[in-house]
């Protein structure tokens, strides 16, 4: 009887062998359903598919042995606290010596005689000799002596017949439960049911009897069976979706440890009782006539998987072959022809060679099958993206030259060609009548803020209204600065509203504090043409009466929720629009990540700006940094000094990270200590970490600001935005535990005035790899420049943040392969130009839909 089939989106609770806390291991590791375990692909294979001879075993050596087990030797050491499992495994060409530790159930698995793999590394004895450390092992054939409990009985009758009246009252009994019962009860219900029927045929059975499991007449363990009955038969009750291999060999091996000869497992989980016989001798864990399919572990090309410590490899294998040989036929998102065109396996076909490959050719292929997959994915959905926003309705505008013209020619400062083109661009946008969806990219202090305040402007004065959002309170009041300094005349209303207080500014310096519910009203009557706020200011409330353009500082792209939320102030009109990032984005991910945005880049910077000049420091310098510092706050200058970061752990449990940003902090406040008593107590040191509320964070930046704070020690909450035009030195310590991109921001705090900058990067790290990163930095001409050199390092995943993206591994590896990535790109546009609703395509209609849900690139 064929096993039902697994179910794609079923949860890995309801597969046999995996129990609540492998199902919560598994869980942690972001592996809930049967889809998230099939799409967990190997990072490596093992190639364990040649079989050596033990004489030519040389040490170092990864080997795959196959041969008799001729000897076993458990013992328990006491002072290192192990139990140690010795046994001598030979072939025609010698012996060698296997060692286990902590793997005590292997007693039951190694018998003298029988034919085994063993594959792992040889290592080097105390004694000079060799032996194979903690192998892998998997079971070729049984002994003679395994058959001789079943032999009796099957020469008495034939197997098939064995306990035959006895069973047949158990299959009426369980035939009964379910006709009582059906589908969908616990185990223990069922359980509770069989044995009333039991008392009725008058069989006799004991419940969870205990059963000692032994090795040579020695206790090793117990066992609890659902049932004994009438004291010869096993049975284990199921309520699963199928009954697999996995779940048969389990039982065997306990049936082979016991004096038991026949289990029934009786499953209750499908529309039909299914009943399968465990007869002793006749189930092997391996058939040794079907290796190329049964074989997981040895003897093949063998996939190693990203795991954990209670999380291995095996433990993978173990549970991908079952499912892998169970789950249902899956459709194929990728259409046909497409997979005809590019040679790519169907989808069912590449799981099988991505998990258990013949060849690596064979692995290659299969990944980059799911690669392409994931990027095409990826393409669709921001082509689907830009399709869906061509036809919403956004306000179109009227642009007046003359009025843009005279905007610019007012500021104290010209704006470069870069700064002029970029306008250009999202002037054009909001002239048309769908949402612009742009992103305006430019190096740090490169006058990203004023071309976007500029485009405010206009939609101000045609009388709309323009939110401007920034990441922090600090910044956002720096926005609201600008306007006040360079937009004097404009008497339409900029407002700030942060957690703290909300303030009014209408043109010619007069600006007021004004309350908030005050401020709210003036918002929604439409008084009020520009709000300034932080990226929260959506969701505090705040209803726009006509809001035609929204800014965002420091985000890549809107995500879904904010749309929605702005979306809900008025459905028939969508505001326009524009993100600022002054992390530069490398072209193949404009490509990608961002293809649904249109991309303006303000490549130079404002005119008598001097490059900063950028050190690695060596801990035996530090004394002359600090001298250096001293000299600069003498002329009149300021300094930053940036406490290290601490990296959280893979597994970012919420109080972990909590922990950690308290370490930051206290990093912070001794660096601040140190400073501010043994190396500058004649200079005014001050401090800003993230624990402080958002007013006293407020009154340190104004502070140094104003020029009574010499020497600023922070965590990294200066990163973003933060001008100080005065300040000159930037002192990093622990450079090496941030990127690229983040080194980049904070150097970009300084070098923002007419004096000479500085930036020194302080590294414990010897690492020759880790201060070839560092001087990238020196080197990279721009941050574009570094951005390519930056992702090269760390790769797409760490550069963009996976876990804050939702990207699937091999689509991020693949962002860097230029030619997929076309490939991809012209796939997706072609099927959506012959159909642009995918309605040809149901399958992968619905993977794009859960494809654009699951990532969330913001």
């Amino acid at each position: 009887m064929l096993p039902a089939k697994i179910l794609l989106n079923e949860s890995l609770i309801n597969i046999y062998g995996v129990g609540p806390k492998f199902a919560e291991r598994l869980g942690r590791f972001g592996i809930k359903t049967v889809r998230d375990l099939l799409w967990h692909f190997p990072f490596r294979y093992d190639d364990f598919s040649n079989i050596s001879k033990i004489a030519d075993l040389k040490v170092g050596q990864i080997a795959t042995i196959s041969g008799v087990i001729s000897e076993i030797k458990p013992h328990y050491t006491w002072k290192k606290k192990m139990f140690i499992i010795e046994a001598l495994i030979a072939d025609d060409s010698g012996s060698i010596k296997a060692v286990w530790f902590n793997q005590r159930f292997l007693l039951s698995i190694l018998k003298k005689g029988r034919v085994f793999n063993l594959a792992g590394k040889v290592v080097e004895t105390a004694k000079g000799g060799i032996c194979l450390s903690h192998p892998t092992h998997e079971l070729i054939t049984q002994t003679e002596a395994d058959y001789t409990r079943t032999k009796a009985d099957n020469e008495k009758k034939d197997s098939k017949l064995l306990y035959e009246d006895i069973t047949y009252k158990i299959r009426g009994a369980a035939f009964d439960v379910k006709k009582q019962l059906g589908l969908g009860q616990k185990e223990s219900i069922y359980q509770k049911a069989l044995e009333e029927e039991f008392i009725k045929r008058e069989l006799s059975y004991e419940k969870e009897k205990q059963i000692d499991i032994k090795y040579d007449d020695k206790k090793i363990g117990t066992y609890r069976p659902d049932f004994i009955v009438e004291g010869k038969i096993i049975l284990e009750i199921k309520a699963l979706p199928y009954i697999g291999k996995f779940e048969k060999q389990q039982v065997w091996h306990y049936l082979k440890s016991a004096d038991y000869v026949l289990a029934l497992l009786v499953n209750f989980g499908k529309e039909d009782v299914e009943i399968e016989r465990i007869i002793y001798g006749q189930h092997e864990s391996v058939s040794s006539q079907d290796e190329s399919v049964s074989l997981k572990h040895t003897g093949r090309l063998v996939p190693v998987y990203p795991e954990t410590k209670r999380l291995t490899s095996k433990a993978f294998r173990y549970l991908m072959k079952p499912v892998l040989e169970n789950v249902e036929k899956l459709s194929d998102p990728i259409p046909e022809e497409i997979l005809i065109s590019s040679g790519f396996p169907e989808v069912n076909k590449a799981l099988s060679k991505i998990h258990f490959p013949e060849t690596l050719e064979e692995a290659q292929k299969a990944k980059k099958r799911f690669a392409f997959e994931d990027l095409f994915l990826l393409q669709l959905a921001n082509l689907r993206q830009r399709l869906k926003l061509s036809k919403e309705k956004a306000q179109a505008f009227e642009i007046n030259i003359e009025r843009v013209e005279s905007l610019i020619s007012n500021l104290p400062f010209f704006l470069t060609e870069s700064q002029k083109s970029s306008l250009w661009e999202i002037l054009e946008d909001i002239k048309k009548s769908h949402p612009m969806n742009r992103l305006l990219q430019g190096d740090v202090g490169s006058g990203k803020t004023i071309v976007a305040a500029i485009a405010s402007l206009i939609v101000a004065e045609d009388g709309s209204q323009a939110a401007f959002m920034a990441p922090t309170e600090v910044l956002a009041r720096q926005h609201f600065q600008t306007f006040k300094n360079f937009f004097k005349d404009f008497n339409h209303g900029v407002a700030l509203i942060v957690s703290s207080e909300a303030r009014i500014f209408y043109g010619d310096d007069l600006e007021s504090e004004i309350k908030k519910p005050d401020l709210i009203k003036k918002i929604s009557s439409g008084e009020i043409k520009i709000v300034i706020g932080t990226h929260a200011l959506i969701q505090r409330g705040v209803k726009f009466k006509d809001l035609a353009l929204v800014i965002i500082d420091e985000q890549h792209r809107f995500g879904i929720r904010q749309r929605g939320q702005l979306a809900d102030q008025n459905p028939e009109i969508i505001p326009h629009f524009l993100s600022m990032s002054a992390t530069p984005i490398p072209r193949t991910l404009s490509l990608t990540v961002f293809g649904d945005l249109d991309l303006s880049i303000i490549n130079e910077l404002p005119k008598g700006r001097k490059e900063i000049i950028t050190k690695i420091v060596s801990s035996g310098n530090r004394d002359k940094a600090y001298a250096f510092i001293r000299g600069q706050v003498k002329k009149g200058r300021q300094a930053f000094v940036i406490c290290p970061r601490i990296e959280p752990p893979e597994e970012q449990e919420a109080s972990m990270i909590k922990r950690l940003s308290l370490w930051e902090t206290k990093a912070a406040k001794e660096e601040y200590e140190k400073l501010s008593k043994k190396v500058f107590p004649d200079l005014r040191v001050g401090l800003l970490h993230g624990k402080l509320k958002a007013t006293e964070k407020s009154e340190i930046m104004g502070n140094f600001k104003n020029g009574k704070i010499d020497v600023l020690v922070s965590t990294s909450v200066v990163e973003v935005g933060v001008d100080i035009p005065n300040a000159t030195i930037m002192m990093i310590e622990g450079s090496e535990r941030f990127g690229l991109a983040q080194l980049y921001q904070f150097r970009g705090r300084v070098g923002r005035g007419e004096h000479q900058s500085f930036c020194f990067l302080f590294s414990e790290s010897s690492n020759e790899a880790t201060l070839r990163r560092l001087k990238s930095l020196i080197d990279a001409k721009s941050g574009f420049e570094l951005a390519e050199k930056d992702l090269e390092i760390r790769g797409p995943g760490e550069f963009l943040g996976q876990s804050q993206t939702g990207l699937p591994d091999l689509a991020m590896k693949s962002i860097q392969d230029p030619e997929l990535v076309k490939t991809a790109r012209e796939a997706a546009e072609k099927t959506l130009k012959n159909d642009p609703e995918l309605l040809n395509y149901p399958a992968l209609l619905s993977r794009v839909e859960g494809f654009a849900k699951e990532i969330h690139l913001e």
